[in-house]
């Protein structure tokens, strides 16, 4: 597989990523494509789509350097060894609080045989002309910035979208937004963009789902700066936002 571009956002960490795509679309994402893929024909017929297919990679999610175990009915090479992928079968989903199993391939954890991630977001626009060739806008990304992008697929209405389809246990645990407050004395650090979209995350609730019943300070990195919010009664505060230096 081929990396063809990475996409570059606010998201500079983990911790603050919507956990699926399409749930914030305030945030609006840059796809870049390496120096041999910026050939403006590959575009051609692409903004007649408002929707594309993003193909990943989870980059920041492979166990390295683990060796699988070889019996003496395998031998030959450690190369035959260390070939073999490290995965488990079952995962334990965010979704449900991380204390009940699923089988891997009953959800969408980044801890797979193949670290491969699939995301429908929003087109936003295409720019032919920049010093990087041409880009694409997109919207409603759960990628974190710098992410490897393997594919781009148009989205298409009459073969992708399935309104019968059921979510499996997923349709039992909604996401349910919670307030998000940023005062006043905070706003005046961040752009009106900036706080659109660091409101829009705050609301996913990014709080792991075994602690939403605690009361205690986090803290992420968005974009340029340190946040640090309290968690009291479904209500996120920003208590501080710092510019890292």
């Amino acid at each position: 597989m081929h990396t063809i571009a990475h996409i570059e956002n606010n998201y500079t960490e983990k911790f603050g990523v919507p956990r699926q795509s399409g749930l914030v679309s305030e945030v609006t994402s840059l796809i870049v494509f390496e120096p041999e893929f910026r050939n403006p024909e590959a575009l051609r017929g692409l903004e007649g789509f408002t929707h594309i297919w993003l193909i990943w990679e989870f980059s920041e999610a492979k166990r390295r350097g683990a060796k699988a175990e070889s019996t003496p009915a395998e031998s030959g090479s450690e190369a035959a060894a260390e070939s073999k992928c490290d995965w488990r079968p079952t995962v334990r989903p965010p979704r449900l609080g991380g204390n009940t199993r699923m089988g891997v391939f009953a959800t969408r954890s980044p801890f797979r045989p193949n670290p491969i991630g699939l995301s429908c977001v929003e087109l936003a626009g295409v720019e032919y002309d920049t010093a990087d060739g041409p880009v694409i806008y997109v919207k409603g990304a759960d990628l974190m910035n710098g992410t490897p992008i393997l594919d781009i697929k148009p989205y298409i209405p009459y073969a992708d979208c399935r309104p019968e389809a059921k979510g499996g246990f997923t349709d039992e645990n909604e996401f349910a937004k919670v307030e998000a407050v940023i005062p006043e004395g905070i706003t005046a650090v961040l752009t009106p963009e900036e706080v659109s979209e660091l409101m829009a995350i705050l609301a996913q609730d990014p709080r792991p789902a075994y602690q939403k019943a605690q009361e205690r300070a986090y803290s992420f990195r968005f974009s340029v700066y340190d946040v640090t919010f309290e968690a009291k009664d479904n209500v996120l505060t920003v208590t501080s936002v710092k510019k890292v230096k």
